[in-house]
């Protein structure tokens, strides 16, 4: 099934319209501190703009001659986006139906678990996707899981990559939107010194 595609252009536009993107003094979920932070769940509370990006991050996956049959992303931030994504493949591919499953941090713990009674088959492909990268840390450890249960990761997507292209998961990365946005570690950030108060907005690495 073929989808039609969406510009960049277009996607950054959305995230304005809905709220998604911010301007302000951040403290991201990497350390870093910057002056734009991407809140994707903005949009991703819409389905129909959420499919929107789905449809479009897999005509990207498919052109690249990838096919996932199970889409994985780290909880909390990729909860929706992980199904969805899931549900344009499963639209898409029209084949043997697409798992949607999510990864997730028990109480305690830093590291991620694939639980309630999911699995992954051995070898079975895998896309892991996150909404916004940064370091990559958490679809990093996902990649890893994957892994270690025996599937095979086999790209990974996000819906903003405001590493600038930087980030390196040793399989591809797929994004929607690239930015390279400044980001400073605090000794070194100009907003800390010229006194802006710092928000927190996120609560997990990316």
């Amino acid at each position: 099934m073929s989808i039609m595609a969406v510009d960049d252009q277009k996607i950054s536009q959305l995230l304005k319209e809905l709220g998604a993107w911010h301007t302000g003094h951040f403290l991201l979920a990497s350390g870093l501190h910057s002056n734009q932070y991407l809140q994707c769940q903005r949009i991703l509370q819409y389905p129909r703009h959420g499919m929107v990006l789905a449809e479009e991050l897999v005509r990207r996956i498919l052109e690249s001659g990838l096919k996932p049959n199970v889409v994985v992303g780290p909880a909390l931030g990729a909860v929706h986006w992980e199904l969805l994504v899931a549900m344009a493949l499963d639209k898409a591919l029209q084949s043997n139906p697409v798992r949607a499953i999510f990864a997730e941090r028990p109480d305690g713990k830093t590291d991620f678990e694939i639980r309630r009674g999911v699995v992954i088959s051995e070898g079975e492909p895998v896309l892991v996707v996150e909404d916004v990268t940064t370091t990559g840390g958490s679809a990093r450890k996902v990649v890893e899981l994957v892994k270690q249960l025996g599937g095979s990761p086999i790209a990974v997507g996000a819906i903003v990559d405001r590493s600038g292209g930087t980030v390196d998961f040793g399989i591809p990365f797929l994004s929607l939107v690239k930015l390279n946005l400044e980001t400073f570690s605090e000794p070194d950030c100009p907003w800390c010194k010229a006194g802006t108060a710092l928000v927190k907005p996120g609560s997990s690495k990316k």
